[in-house]
């Protein structure tokens, strides 16, 4: 045999493993081949060709197995225990862009599924060869590299902190200053990604400088882009007063607000929800917001959307009059409370109504005025129908009564008060005859219209067992006007005057 057919021999060998490896990563792209090909034994034929002396071979090995492993966490865990990770992070380091790019994939691939899987990509020393690939010139290589990063450091603060350690901050951070707009998101996604868990990795990231490039970035025309922004600018900004105090030092407010009247729904969702993580901390930063006009960008957004991407909004509104009277007053002149009850009104998932509930209690739990503007929105029955509803969530009955009973022992609005005489259960009712209890004594005009309209006949019809609070409460009302007039309204009083008219004997 001549040695150019020993060769042919060579080059044909090379063409079928090319030609299967093109085929298998071809066919790995589409979810109804996974389970034949999982059945043929994929993993365990692919697992050599990791290894092969031709970059190309080796590169679309990498890249059927990222697209098993990404496909469900059954092939991820055959990833791993096959003993394919040290194989693919050997050729990492020696081999060119592409062939970075696909191992990167396959570590992503694994690493998203569980935090298990995740630490396994930690184990075999994946982070640290991640972490080289962020020095790497070609951003394509930088972006998968943060993309694998990132799904790591969701999942848990263990698994960030591994991140972290490694060095991956700071090249995050130079990630941000990239040109490539795909690169500056990937970055603040995984910046995002390790800041959420703790106070701690939050710091970390904030004294790397990310911030400031952050802050540069609100205003990018590319939608995806500041989703990512507004997300790692909100991570940072939940965990404590100093944190959320950096975030609005970089002077975001108000530049920030104009991404609430963007067409992407999640930009405007984002961007509500970092005001949300700032207002909660302090009635300091939740002034600056209300001044910089976040509160009546926040009120005029729950009118243009529905659904999930209200919830921060309708949160908003709660933490800000959480935090003082006239914070809450703020709210009520802005319309927020009628806003609040369109959403009640509008929305069917519970959670969202529980939300709504525990902001409204948050208004009018501070004064009479406030109370009043709760009441007068016609919020007090609508919250007891809730509380009552047996279809109501366990949650949204619990923010149902909180709310009634905040609200309650501040209201004086004794037109919102009375419809509750008629409906309430007793644990509901004493707050409301309370309240009664104490306007009656010194409002003359109230206590005609409290006659007139049936009120003072329906407390006579309440049973109250001696000597409780609602009974005390029943007698000071019975106190504010005449016997007679307390008897002729009492049950049962009509039947004692027929039956003395029967026994009347006319002289």
């Amino acid at each position: 045999m001549s040695q150019r057919q020993v060769l042919q021999v060579f080059e044909q060998y090379q063409k079928s493993r090319m030609q299967f490896v093109q085929t298998m990563a071809e066919l790995a792209s589409k979810p109804q081949n996974i389970e034949t090909l999982q059945n043929a034994g994929v993993m365990s034929l692919l697992r050599p060709l990791l290894l092969d002396v031709v970059p190309t071979i080796q590169q679309n090995a990498a890249l059927a197995l990222g697209r098993l492993a990404d496909h469900s966490d059954e092939l991820a865990e055959a990833v791993v225990k096959g003993g394919l990770l040290p194989q693919l992070l050997f050729s990492m380091e020696a081999q060119n862009r592409f062939y970075k790019k696909a191992a990167a994939f396959v570590l992503r691939a694994v690493a998203k599924h569980s935090p298990g899987l995740a630490q396994a990509v930690v184990a075999c020393g994946g982070v640290d060869a991640l972490v080289l690939s962020l020095e790497e010139l070609d951003p394509g290589v930088k972006e998968a590299a943060t993309f694998a990063l990132g799904y790591i450091a969701r999942h848990n603060a263990q698994l960030s902190q591994a991140v972290v350690d490694a060095g991956a901050v700071p090249l995050l951070v130079l990630c941000l200053q990239e040109p490539e707009v795909a690169v500056k998101r990937i970055a603040a996604s995984t910046l995002s990604d390790i800041s959420k868990h703790t106070p701690e990795l939050a710091h970390t990231v904030v004294d790397a400088g990310a911030i400031a490039h952050l802050a540069q970035m609100i205003l990018n025309p590319d939608a995806k882009l500041k989703r990512q922004v507004l997300s790692a600018l909100c991570q940072i900004s939940k965990h404590s007063v100093s944190l959320a105090e950096m975030v609005v030092e970089a002077d975001i407010f108000p530049v920030a607000l104009a991404c609430i009247r963007d067409p992407d729904e999640f930009v405007k969702k984002n961007v509500t929800t970092l005001m949300r993580e700032v207002v909660k901390h302090s009635p300091e930063l939740a002034q600056l917001i209300v001044n910089s006009g976040g509160l009546a960008a926040v009120v005029d957004y729950l009118g243009d959307c529905r659904g999930n991407v209200r919830l921060p909004g309708i949160m908003m509104l709660g933490y800000v009059a959480a935090q003082a009277e006239n914070l809450a007053m703020a709210v009520i002149v802005t319309k927020g409370v009628s806003q609040l009850a369109l959403c009640l009104s509008e929305e069917p998932e519970d959670h969202i109504k529980a939300a709504t509930a525990w902001a409204i209690g948050q208004i009018g739990r501070h004064t009479p005025e406030h109370a009043r503007a709760v009441g007068m929105a016609d919020l007090l029955p609508r919250l007891l129908e809730l509380y009552l509803d047996s279809n109501s969530s366990e949650d949204l009955q619990v923010k149902c009564k909180r709310a009634l009973k905040s609200v309650l022992q501040k209201c004086t609005h004794l037109l919102a008060l009375e419809p509750l005489l008629y409906q309430a259960p007793s644990n509901i009712l004493k707050h409301v005859v309370c309240q009664f209890s104490k306007v009656l004594p010194h409002d003359s005009k109230a206590r005609r219209l409290f006659v007139t309209s049936g009120g003072l006949k329906k407390v006579q019809e309440i049973q109250a067992e001696a000597g409780s609070e609602l009974q005390e409460y029943i007698t000071s009302i019975n106190n504010c006007y005449p016997e007679e007039i307390v008897r002729y309204y009492s049950p049962g009083y009509s039947e004692v005057l027929l039956e003395r008219m029967e026994k009347y004997q006319p002289s």
